[in-house]
């Protein structure tokens, strides 16, 4: 049946040959790397983005200036003291008492400085009815959410004594504490849940303990040391928590993958009667070398988020390059030796009630069902198919990106967003003000305080605020912080016409005539304008950079124009219906009260180039394997329609167990309450499920159905680029499905 040894060259081939001579050596080398990668990670400690490297434009100058200042920012609060009826004032004998307790009471916790009466700071709403009491926490603004727990009890004290009023605390510390206890094991929940849930389905596929165990531990450890080069790295490029969890995400669902789709074709030549030698080097050459193309295709699409200019885009994509080379890496190096040192021991723990329901061959009846239909009537096929996927993709069209607030992000699962909303709609614009971080060469000059002054009248006076402007000085650093609450509050849209009038009229009326005066702009909402502007400015640049490399990597992998621009457009096809399916969703409320996401009527602002990168390189996964299998079978001899069929429903299992798995860990995601992670969720868990069903299963087979030997052609000028597909596949004879003298396959 073949088994001759046969020699083959390339790079996985290569690799996976060396491991399975030398597999202890393998092993060892790769527990080595992964033990040295964490070992020299701890060490060196992970560095983080700096707020000051967050955004470039105003955002970052104003941060770097704080930061030289050597200014460190209390984390502030505000008390809340507001009438329920409609008849109490805040010049009322009780409501003068009540602000006076919680003056008194959060002082006494010694935990809070600079406490201040709204009767001596004028933070008194309009109609007479809300009141602020502001203090700012002791001790680093970071860790400030952990102290003011003995702050809140005070206020909840001072509630209970004054039943008629409402008394509320809101601010950054109180905001973490919050959310760290709502949701604070959410992430890590959703993490740790990844794992079993894809043991479990790998359970599934395999039907043996030892088999499913092999993706699983392969993909952990490529997490444990990418997350030691993540400290290393750090260095040169700061990371997150953000690009954690989204390396722990990507290296799952490719980690998982790769090693699947390895293990199966392994496990496939077996049954076809290959001796287990012949057996791993067919799958090192087959499935190797399309992990190494999908692998390489993948790190090319993560590379392109380090073209934003945005240091958490940078850290994300560096963070996800790093997992899934280790990965690719991984998986065809240390996987072939476990394999050669398992044998049979692979099928280990079968489980009796999971009997693997194949034809010969590792054949899916029902994909073998779908095919025939398809290419039956491949036009019908992919007019269907591209139809309906225009029909999903159409909303994508109305869509409407914007920084999420914080009752759109959480709704009303918290109550400090109600706190949140009744301070923005007393004092709009006093929970979100913006802040003028103003640098001179002698803050106390008379032009200088002159121009503040300027500045405070005009705010008010152009209609960007309502007022009170706080001016606070730090004549030691020639820096003062100017707070303007900005008219338009918690709408961001709003706000942002109101911060566009302070920096395009009146900072120039004011500070900017006073030579040597910086005053950037920032805030929440200054941020968000800036991110947007930045956002938008560099998603040309990386659309470009994905889809030219991408595409470039599958024309010399498979040198053949045809494949290259059709991979490219049923990719792009393919997020267009994932954008479609968000924007319903999220946006237009289709369907939102089965993923809890009603009421947010936007898509957050970082999503779309996200998901556009990672889905171009997740979606690269299933191309790359199921074309490699249909060139194969055509190398060998095979006409193009009958490699078609053969390719899809030999590699419809492996794919469909792959989408299955990345389904699952994506939509954990989806499950968990903030709206920009469940966009995220419900967002890459479409997009996979309908790119290995749709897009794989029946647009891809009725299309090169219908360019039949086209699908190779390659121009005569084309023929000097690189030849990356010489020597992947090693000559074997194919399977009894085959004419009996057998088919050599060309390399």
């Amino acid at each position: 049946m073949g088994n001759r040894e046969t020699r083959v060259r390339g790079f996985a081939a290569r690799a996976g040959g060396w491991s399975a001579r030398h597999r202890w050596a393998a092993v060892g080398i790769w527990v080595l790397f992964v033990v040295l990668a964490m070992g020299l990670g701890s060490v060196a400690g992970r560095v983080d983005v700096k707020d000051s490297d967050q955004l470039k434009g105003e955002t970052h100058t104003a941060a770097k200036i704080i930061e030289d200042a050597g200014i460190k920012e209390p984390a502030s609060e505000s008390v809340l003291v507001q009438a329920k009826d409609g008849t109490t004032r805040a010049t009322d004998a009780a409501f003068r008492a009540a602000v006076a307790d919680v003056v008194k009471a959060v002082g006494a916790t010694g935990r809070v400085t600079d406490v201040t009466s709204p009767y001596d700071t004028k933070t008194i709403s309009r109609d007479g009815r809300s009141a602020l009491v502001q203090f700012d926490m002791r001790g680093d603004a970071e860790t400030a959410g952990d102290r003011v727990e003995p702050v809140l009890k005070a206020v909840e004290g001072v509630q209970k004594d004054h039943s008629s009023l409402r008394i509320e605390e809101i601010g950054g510390a109180s905001m973490s504490k919050q959310y760290s206890d709502a949701f604070g094991d959410d992430f890590q929940q959703a993490e740790y849940s990844a794992v079993p849930v894809a043991l479990g389905i790998l359970l599934i596929a395999f039907g043996a303990l030892v088999a499913a165990l092999l993706p699983v531990a392969l993909a952990v450890t490529a997490i444990m040391a990418t997350m030691g080069l993540m400290g290393i790295v750090s260095h040169l490029q700061p990371m997150s928590d953000t690009a954690n969890s989204v390396m722990l995400l990507v290296g799952m669902a490719v980690g998982v993958d790769y090693c699947l789709f390895y293990l199966r074709r392994e496990r496939e030549e077996r049954a076809a009667g290959r001796d287990a030698g012949t057996a791993l080097r067919i799958a090192a050459a087959t499935s190797g070398r399309a992990i190494v193309v999908s692998g390489v295709t993948v790190c090319v699409a993560m590379a392109g988020m380090l073209f934003t200019g945005l240091a958490e885009f940078e850290a994300m994509g560096l963070a996800s390059l790093m997992v899934v080379a280790v990965a690719m890496v991984g998986s065809v190096t240390v996987l072939p030796a476990l394999l050669s040192l398992l044998g049979e021991r692979v099928e280990k723990g079968r489980i009796p009630f999971l009997k693997r329901r194949r034809r010969g061959g590792g054949e899916s009846r029902f994909w073998t069902a779908v095919l025939r239909g398809v290419l039956a009537k491949p036009v019908v096929s992919v007019v269907v198919a591209v139809g309906a996927l225009l029909a999903v993709a159409a909303p994508a069209l109305g869509m409407k990106t914007s920084q999420l607030t914080l009752d759109q992000e959480f709704g009303n699962s918290l109550p400090i967003v109600q706190t949140y909303n009744r301070v923005n709609d007393a004092f709009p614009g006093g929970s979100e003000p913006a802040q003028v971080v103003v640098k001179a060469k002698d803050i106390k000059a008379p032009e200088v305080r002159s121009a503040l002054a300027r500045f405070k009248e005009q705010a008010v006076g152009s209609g960007a605020s309502r007022g009170p402007v706080d001016v606070k000085l730090y004549e030691d650093r020639n820096v003062a912080f100017v707070s303007v609450p900005l008219v338009g509050g918690s709408d961001f849209d709003k706000a942002g016409k109101s911060l566009e009038k302070l920096r395009d009229q009146v900072r120039p009326a004011t500070l900017g005539k006073v030579e040597g005066v910086q005053a950037p702009i920032t805030g929440q909402v200054a941020g968000s304008h800036d991110f947007n502007d930045q956002l938008i400015g560099s998603v040309v640049p990386v659309f470009a950079f994905v889809v030219v490399f991408a595409f470039l990597l599958m024309l010399l992998s498979f040198r053949s124009l045809t494949v290259a621009i059709t991979s490219i457009l049923l990719n792009l096809l393919s997020v267009g219906a994932a954008y479609g399916i968000l924007v319903a969703v999220f946006q237009h409320g289709w369907g939102a009260s089965l993923v809890g996401a009603e009421g947010v009527g936007a898509i957050v602002t970082w999503l779309p180039l996200f998901l556009f990168v990672i889905l171009f390189g997740l979606s690269m996964d299933y191309h790359v394997f199921v074309v490699s299998r249909i060139r194969e079978a055509r190398l060998r001899g095979r006409t193009t329609r009958d490699a078609i069929q053969h390719g899809v429903v030999t590699t419809a299992g492996v794919v469909t167990s792959a989408a299955v798995i990345m389904v699952a860990v994506f939509a954990i995601f989806g499950t968990l309450s903030m709206q920009s992670m469940k966009q995220m969720g419900v967002g890459l868990a479409a997009a996979v499920l309908i790119d290995a069903t749709v897009i794989r299963g029946v647009l891809l087979p009725a299309v090169m159905a219908l360019l039949g030997e086209r699908n190779w052609y390659l121009p005569k000028w084309l023929h000097r680029l690189p030849d990356l597909t010489h020597d992947e596949t090693p000559e074997v004879v194919v399977a009894s499905s085959v004419p009996e003298q057998g088919e050599r396959l060309r390399v």
